[in-house]
């Protein structure tokens, strides 16, 4: 493995063997440059063209963090159509792995050998082979992780990057006559319209990518994981458990439901109470129509929110509420104007009805302000669910080119994100877009926790959350556990376990379950108090699942997460799953506690704490 960079100046021949239209690697920019010094963090090329171009490779802990440095010392002003945070060369490997998404299907491992996807030398090394993905738009998990593994099966030999882009981006892995390479970066012109603009003397940083080696596919995603680094709020450090009434009163939160919550949660052990979305709707209007002017419901709260969060607290509460603030719907005033929102050739950028505020422009950061922190300072909120339920696309006006338009824009967006922290430290603060569309390693280190997926009441559930433990870190994945006075135990049971691969995210009917699932769920909160410095410090180093459907998930699922000390087993059977073989997997541990149903049947869980023999 050698690490190199790829990049194309515009005007600049692009390279042969049928490459054009499909990458824009391997160019006559790359042909023009030389190595003129290399260390144990940086190779420095230099163009016959005048320009420098370091590729730095900085040994952080287990990892390498890879970013591009272009310092334009040429005399006029050039434009990049493309360069990449990291870039491979003389790899040796055989296996492809991906990490799909789509909404409430999140990170799905798609594994496939090069030769698979056709990727074998030419016969003559005439012709390029080349695998392409990414992402465009503001979702940058949307039917994409940011991540690319790849793998020698022979020498068990893994290389695993993940890529800090909040914006549209690219992976490529590529074979001419030498060994393959593997590179990305922002999305290019060609790919998403992305290219920039380098006066004389000035230079451009890449977003960074974070580079992993190992032996398993498991281990380097740990590592990845592991290098992220979230701002977890104070108050959230130990995991506590959240309670979120969207799948209780879906958008419409009243006082008296949320009393009656409060109530039931009154020393259960859950943390926070949230209030999702509905709390601003006017009367006669959807919530989902009036989003962007946030006024509080006078219906709904004749008094306001201070007084609500004042009742939950009272109960030994946090209170929480749900924006989404980045975007504007058609019912709500702001939706008209225009001079403030996103624009794509002159014209606002509509998607579904929806707008979107350009927080580059200072007036909706101002907005925001007063509409977002104000609100949540003045009620005294200590929980802040920020959704995001649209995509911007290719990109916005703003820039020289509409992915450069995307990428500020979505920079200005995160920058609102330090805004509000700066403000209000103590705020935990919950990233959601469509459940699990931003999961991507620069927007999950601006949070305390994420939105795992929109998964609410599907079987495929456990099979989601434990998908999203090799992109993300558990102690910050909400898993959903909704609950509903017509489940029996296994259903209660197998919802309340699923929480176990993340975080216990409970909604639903709490008020209206039987004594025995309510006490079901007060025995899950012990039990997964036990267990929270596994979920937070431990290595998934087992995901077995034989799945292949998600809407008839058939089979089985065993994941073993573990520290140094003990172990946490969770198994799921699905559809002719009954009695899977797990007990393969304790033969170097002790049960220490056991929790769930008897495995002898469908869309069953249990949970095992163990200890090292």
């Amino acid at each position: 493995m050698i690490f190199g960079v790829q990049f194309k100046v515009r005007g600049d021949d692009f390279g042969g063997h049928f490459i054009n239209g499909i990458s824009m690697a391997d160019s006559e920019s790359v042909w023009k440059c030389k190595l003129v010094s290399a260390d144990g963090e940086k190779n420095v090329y230099e163009s016959t063209d005048g320009y420098i171009i370091t590729a730095y490779h900085i040994k952080k802990g287990d990892v390498y963090e890879c970013y591009t440095v272009f310092q334009n010392n040429s005399e006029k002003t050039v434009t990049l159509d493309m360069i990449s945070s990291f870039a491979l060369t003389d790899l040796d490997v055989d296996t492809l792995h991906r990490a799909t998404s789509f909404w409430s299907a999140e990170g799905k491992l798609l594994t496939q050998k090069l030769t698979e996807l056709n990727m074998e030398r030419s016969w003559s090394g005439h012709g390029i082979r080349i695998e392409k993905f990414g992402q465009v738009g503001s979702m940058p998990v949307r039917k994409w992780f940011p991540f690319v593994a790849v793998e020698n099966s022979i020498t068990n030999e893994f290389i695993g990057v993940q890529l800090y882009i909040p914006s549209s981006w690219q992976v490529e892995l590529f074979r001419h006559k030498e060994p393959l390479t593997l590179l990305g970066g922002l999305a290019d012109f060609d790919y998403g319209h992305w290219c920039k603009e380098i006066k004389p003397n000035e230079s451009f940083t890449t977003p960074k990518a974070v580079l992993a080696t190992g032996d398993s596919l498991l281990k380097v995603c740990d590592m990845l994981v592991k290098a992220q680094n979230p701002d977890i709020s104070p108050v959230d450090e130990d995991l506590p458990v959240i309670f979120n009434e969207y799948c209780t009163s879906w958008g419409n939160p009243t006082i008296e439901n949320l009393e009656k919550t409060a109530k039931k949660l009154q020393g259960s052990g859950v943390k926070y109470l949230v209030m999702d979305s509905g709390w601003y709707k006017e009367e006669d209007k959807n919530w989902w129509d009036t989003i962007g002017d946030w006024n509080v419901s006078k219906k709904l709260f004749p008094n306001g929110l201070k007084e609500v969060n004042n009742m939950i607290k009272s109960y030994g509460l946090i209170p929480g509420i749900w924006f989404e603030m980045e975007n504007v719907a058609p019912l709500s005033q702001i939706y008209g104007e225009t001079d403030h929102l996103v624009s794509r050739m002159g014209t606002p950028l509509n998607v579904a009805g929806h707008r979107f505020l350009d927080l580059r422009d200072e007036w909706c950061v101002n907005y925001l302000d007063e509409k977002v922190i104000k609100l949540l300072r003045d009620s005294g909120f200590g929980y802040l669910k920020v959704d995001y339920n649209e995509n911007i696309g290719i990109g916005c006006d703003g820039a020289e080119s509409l992915g450069e338009g995307l990428r500020q824009y979505v920079l200005a967006s995160q920058r609102y994100f330090k805004r509000i922290k700066e403000q209000l430290p103590d705020l935990v603060i919950e990233n959601c877009a469509s459940g699990g569309h931003r999961l991507e390693p620069s927007t999950m280190e601006l949070c305390s926790q994420a939105s795992f997926s929109d998964a609410h009441e599907c079987k495929s559930i456990p099979i989601i959350a434990a998908n999203v433990q090799r992109m993300i870190k558990p102690s910050q994945s909400q898993i959903w556990a909704v609950l509903r006075a017509k489940d029996d135990i296994h259903r209660t049971y197998y919802s309340l376990i699923s929480g176990f691969l993340g975080r216990l995210c409970i909604s639903g009917e709490i008020f209206d379950l039987p004594q025995e699932n309510w006490q079901i769920t007060l025995d899950s909160i012990k039990f997964y108090d036990e267990i929270k410095h596994i979920i937070k410090d431990g290595f998934t180093s087992v995901i077995e699942c034989n799945v292949e459907d998600y809407n008839d998930p058939k089979g089985y699922q065993v994941v073993l997460r573990e520290t140094t000390e003990d172990a946490l087993i969770i198994v799921n059977t699905f559809k002719n799953g009954a009695n899977p073989p797990y007990e393969k997997m304790l033969a170097n541990w002790n049960i220490k506690k056991e929790f769930g149903s008897d495995l002898d049947g469908d869309f069953r869980a249990k949970a095992f704490l163990l200890t090292r023999k």
